[in-house]
């Protein structure tokens, strides 16, 4: 947070527990286990949603990857948090709620008010920005710390570039991103 007029900064901390629960009864066929997990899902982030003193809806959307959850609203950015921060420990919570007690693991993807496809778009952006860079400078370009999920966004779009590669260096959570130009020949 930052403080009066943009001065100062306090770090937050945020501390969340699991309450443990009875485990789920055990569902009788895939399509049910699926139904469960996305209205569990539903049912976590609309709580959390609540207890942030929000103003937004949920919407759950099964796929043949996850289970997409939507978070339509006014005024989200508290629940992005900066640079995602925030949505992205959400969906870590999220996933371990859906997946509690249950065989097959369900991949789950929290977004709200599009903030995915933009943070996408941006890093695509940035991307091709610093590959014309490790190009131009002939030297390796180094970005910051992104999560995996950020890092693989960066890796698939290089990915087919034909003057630089990618590779990801640094241990979690200070791995990032490093573009070289490609060695002729």
């Amino acid at each position: 947070r930052t403080g009066f007029l943009g001065r100062g900064r306090t770090l937050v901390q945020v501390e969340a527990r699991v309450r443990p629960s009875a485990p789920a009864p055990p569902a009788t066929s895939a399509s049910d286990d699926v139904e469960h997990a996305a209205e569990d899902l539903r049912t976590f982030l609309e709580r959390v949603v609540h207890l942030m003193d929000l103003t937004a809806e949920v919407t759950v959307t099964e796929t043949s990857e996850a289970l997409l959850a939507e978070i339509g609203g006014d005024d989200l950015g508290l629940l992005i948090g900066r640079h995602g921060q925030t949505i992205d420990a959400l969906q870590y919570l999220a996933a371990i709620v859906v997946n509690r007690g249950r065989r097959a693991r369900q991949q789950v993807v929290v977004d709200a008010e599009g903030y995915r496809a933009r943070r996408a778009l941006s890093l695509h952006t940035l991307a091709d920005r610093m590959a014309q860079k490790a190009i131009r400078e002939r030297t390796a370009v180094v970005l910051k710390p992104t999560s995996a999920a950020e890092r693989k966004v960066v890796h698939l779009h290089l990915k087919d570039h034909p003057r630089v590669e990618t590779v990801s260096e640094g241990q979690e959570p200070h791995r990032a991103v490093v573009i070289t130009p490609r060695r002729r020949g």
